[in-house]
């Protein structure tokens, strides 16, 4: 313990928790830059993986009817341009495996962060010249549209949903949407290490790709329900189906090698298991052949060193002891 204490301090300087668990049990838990177990981290692109949940949830209580239902059955009012017809084709699916086109060739961060209405600024931007089926990940601008499908289906905000339906039920409180007024509060949420919260745009819908703040023990239980089937203490909180659906090989990053599911990415080699993954290194890593969940949060550096080589050098081999 003291050799990987020293390797976190040396070479993955940014971790803030770590919690280890195997067979259910944790076998190791700790934190570094002066956090503590109550500390939550904004997780980035952990957050993808949290709405890919709340989707599964949302079509086992039948709000959503399936992964292939249109994305503009739940906009009817919102005007199609005609050189972009090719959004009336686009599936549930389609978003969940990172397969729409994007009108944009670098994404317009600027614009999007000064806009009043995340959705309808990304699906202003669906089309162009690529096709549906192609894999084109989005890491901000995009994936907003599935929180409006999810808060057109279910009459609530993502956050309130959440709340009911998988936050409270894994003992995940407190949780608040937030909305930024200047891009000061946007830069000190990102260095925040006391946030519990879920950024919102001004409409009160929360980000989909990114903006939550999780604890490394929150990420921890989220793994564990999927390592256990989408059940937690005895309660099927997701269906088995949409674990094992959205935990699976759907589409796939060909330039880089990297299976993807719903909002999850999967394991490419020769042990099954899948992973969220946030800039900066944080990450919810379930190997569900050897009954692992690895939670880590890290505070943001453009940096942070790979941490599936991290597990896959330091952690798993100690578990084997």
């Amino acid at each position: 313990m003291s050799q990987l204490e020293q390797i976190i301090q040396k070479e993955y300087s940014n971790i803030a928790g770590i919690v280890v668990s195997k067979d259910g049990k944790t076998r190791y838990e700790n934190y570094f830059n002066g956090c503590t177990a109550n500390n939550r981290i904004h997780v980035y692109s952990v957050t993808k993986s949290i709405l890919s949940i709340l989707i599964g949830i949302a079509i086992d209580k039948g709000f959503i009817t399936s992964v292939e239902q249109k994305i503009v059955e739940f906009f009817p009012d919102y005007s199609i341009r005609k050189k972009e017809q090719v959004i009336q084709n686009i599936t549930i699916r389609d978003m969940l495996t990172m397969t729409v086109p994007y009108r944009y060739l670098f994404a317009p961060y600027k614009k999007y962060f000064m806009s009043s209405d995340w959705v309808k600024f990304s699906l202003d931007l669906l089309g162009g010249r690529g096709k549906i089926g192609d894999f084109r990940y989005a890491p901000l601008i995009g994936p907003d549209i599935l929180s409006g499908i999810l808060v057109k289906a279910t009459g609530q905000s993502v956050l309130e949903f959440a709340n009911e339906n998988l936050f409270l039920p894994l003992g995940i409180f407190d949780l608040k949407p937030e909305v930024f007024h200047s891009k000061e509060d946007q830069l000190a949420f990102y260095k925040a290490t006391d946030r519990n919260s879920w950024v919102a745009d001004e409409l009160g819908i929360n980000a989909a790709g990114w903006g939550l703040t999780l604890s490394a023990s929150d990420m921890s239980k989220i793994g564990q329900l999927y390592l256990d089937g989408g059940i937690w203490n005895g309660k099927q909180i997701v269906s088995k189906n949409w674990v094992e659906e959205s935990t699976k090989e759907q589409s796939k990053w060909e330039k880089r090698g990297l299976p993807y599911g719903y909002l999850w990415w999967v394991n490419n080699d020769k042990e099954s298991g899948f992973a969220a993954m946030g800039d900066g290194g944080n990450i919810i890593y379930v190997n569900t052949e050897r009954k692992i969940v690895v939670a880590i949060t890290s505070l943001f550096d453009p940096k942070a060193r790979d941490r599936i080589a991290f597990i896959k050098k330091y952690i798993e081999p100690m578990l084997e002891s």
